[in-house]
């Protein structure tokens, strides 16, 4: 049997913070995670991801774009002046696929971008791609 390319490697070290308003996302994410074998902590808003980033220092970080009190973008900007985080990926989820909405993540810091809903497999090939630029 081959083994498949977006679990070959062990991934229990690692930590993936997903910040999102949506308890459907949230809970989603999480279980495709889990099954690729990662480590999930979950966050509904800005001000909860902050805090959570310094507690469990994550990974990678997927960070929805529109959230109350501190939206996305405001998020990934506070997370990436951090010098204990700036190197740690962002990921900004958004159910819009804009050229602007892209643009302003890339302006504040983030390192990619996601388009809800996603799949497992999309969800997974992200991450993977994230763990092999850091090894």
């Amino acid at each position: 049997m081959v083994a498949d390319t977006l679990t070959e490697h062990p991934a229990s070290t690692t930590r993936v913070l997903v910040i999102d308003d949506s308890n459907t996302i949230r809970r989603s994410a999480e279980i495709f995670l889990r099954q690729g074998g990662y480590e999930v902590v979950l966050a509904e808003d800005g001000f909860d991801a902050l805090a959570k980033v310094n507690d469990h220092e994550p990974d990678i970080i997927f960070c929805d774009i529109l959230m109350p009190r501190l939206d996305g973008y405001q998020t990934c900007a506070i997370i990436k002046r951090n010098p204990r985080f700036a190197q740690v990926p962002v990921v900004m989820l958004s159910s819009k696929d804009g050229v602007f909405d892209k643009a302003r993540g890339r302006m504040v810091g983030s390192d990619d971008y996601l388009t809800k809903p996603f799949t497992k497999d999309q969800l997974l090939r992200v991450v993977a791609h994230f763990r092999s630029v850091a090894a």
